[in-house]
């Protein structure tokens, strides 16, 4: 049996995978910072591009897409401000925010641009 670590990590392997077979780069992976956690921080041509990675085995209290709250993207959003501020490098690419939801089945959904910062 798989701990909820283990599993989190295979299933950010497999949407790392789906986003390099869509022409993305990978740049880096679980950054993590006092203000949160990265999943994914992916190059889309000239946008950097700040992935949450979400599995729901079973929808019955809502899909995968659906369990990124907006607490849940303040954070990404604050960990993403301080990727920029420690990645400095990177200050000038255009950004957003996507979620890739992965539902029982394996079954990737891909939502470019999901939540904007306020």
């Amino acid at each position: 049996m798989s701990t909820p670590v283990a599993k989190g990590a295979q299933f950010e392997e497999m949407a790392g995978r789906f986003l390099i077979h869509h022409n993305m780069q990978l740049i880096e992976r679980n950054f993590r910072s006092h203000r949160g956690e990265i999943d994914l921080v992916m190059l889309d041509g000239d946008c950097l591009v700040f992935v949450e990675v979400r599995y729901r085995r079973y929808t019955r209290f809502g899909s995968a897409a659906e369990s990124v709250t907006e607490n849940k993207q303040a954070k990404v959003i604050l960990a993403a401000n301080h990727f920029l501020q420690s990645h400095k490098q990177w200050t000038g690419y255009a950004c957003r925010f996507d979620v890739v939801a992965i539902n029982g089945h394996g079954t990737i959904d891909w939502i470019k641009d999901a939540f904007q910062p306020v």
